[in-house]
Parts: structure tokens; sequence; C-alpha cells
């Protein structure tokens, strides 16, 4: 009797997890597909066939840090307390549109078997960008960047780790060939998408022009 009762427990209490996980991914899944999700704004300065120069205005991002050896791991475990604060788990109970990118930022670190520093950041839409809730979380904080321009290189599909690695690569390569003045310690990555969507994704990879060669 013990064994059917606890088996039964069991299978409520997945039920349950299955049902709120579900839920949730819903709830992503309507956050991204929304119509008219904000973008950042930003000018093209130049293109060429590998790269672009954007240049953005100061924005304001909610940000949160992880250090680890691994792109999309480090990116989940952000993107989760990113999500949990727009989803109200701030100081004013305010739930915030979703907006795109998830962009990260990456410091690597210091040697092959060191752990990299991620910065995983929402962009806050104009509606609340002069007054954003504080989070709650003390791993969440809210920053502005300041005014910068920005190398581009975007690609297609399901972003993975080799992925993110090849395209950053090749988008350093192209802007030393080319002498672009850029900062060397850091870069970023951005995807625009739900895990759901199948098909015209969008991801992105930038490195920061040096802010003294600007014009």
């Amino acid at each position: 009797m013990l064994a059917v009762n606890g088996n039964r427990l069991v299978t409520k209490s997945v039920f349950t997890r299955n049902f709120k996980m579900t839920a949730i991914l819903k709830t992503i899944a309507s956050a991204f597909t929304s119509s008219g999700i904000e973008t950042p704004s930003y000018t093209v300065v130049r293109k060429n066939e590998d790269y672009e120069e954007r240049a953005y205005p100061a924005t304001m991002w909610v940000s949160t840090t992880e250090k680890g050896m691994d792109h999309s791991y480090s990116v989940r475990q952000g993107f989760w307390k990113l999500f949990n604060y727009i989803q109200g788990k701030n100081e004013k109970d305010m739930k915030i549109d979703m907006t795109a990118p998830v962009a990260t930022r990456i410091l690597p670190g210091a040697g092959p078997n060191c752990e990299n520093t991620f910065t995983v950041s929402f962009f806050i839409g104009k509606k609340h960008e002069g007054n954003p809730p504080k989070p709650t979380n003390p791993d969440v904080f809210l920053e502005e960047w300041p005014a910068k321009h920005v190398f581009v290189r975007s690609f297609g599909g399901f972003a993975n780790d080799d992925k993110w690695i090849d395209h950053s690569q090749a988008l350093a390569n192209s802007l030393q060939k080319n002498d672009e003045p850029i900062a060397q310690d850091y870069y970023y990555t951005a995807g625009y998408d739900s895990p759901f969507k199948m098909f015209n994704r969008t991801n992105e990879v930038w490195f920061e022009k040096q802010k003294s060669q600007e014009h």
C-alpha cells in the first residue's frame, strides 16, 4: 500500500513539474513571438560582404554575470535570471515585454583551462528605459551602455558553442585584415529568436570599435 501511494505521489509530483515547465515554455514562446518585438535602434555606417559597422545610441539593459567554460550553459543560466526579472521579479512586481537580442559580452579567461566571464543582457525598451524597476535578485543589475560603434557578422540557423566560436574568429580575422580598430579584450554574441523558431533565425557576433577611432 505504501509503495502504491509513493508511486502516486511521485507521479503527481512529476506531472506538476511538467505542467509548470510547459507553462514556462509557452510564456517564453509567447514573449518571443509577439508581434513588434522591440530591438535597439541603430544606424548602419558601412557594410561589406563580411560584416557591417553599426552606430548604437546609449541604451539601458538588465544584466547578470556567469562564469564558466561553456557558452550555451552560461547563457542559459543567465537567461532564466533575466527572464524572471521581466516576469515580475523586481521591486515593482512589474512585467516587462521581452525584447531582442539576448546579448552576451564574453571576456575570455587568461588561459585555455580558465573560466570565461559571460555577462548576459536583455535590452530595456523605450517604455521602461527612463525608470526601469530595480531587480530583487542580487545577481541581476541594471546598466546603461554608452553610445558605441560595433562591427557585426550575422549568420542563421541554430547557434551552438562551435558556431559562435567559428563566426567570432571569422569576424576577428576580417577586422584584422582590414586594420579595423577594435577592443581586444572582449566580444559579444547576440541571439534574436525563441528556441521554438525553426526558420529564418538571426544570430550575430559583435566586436566593439575603439572609441578613440570612431567618427
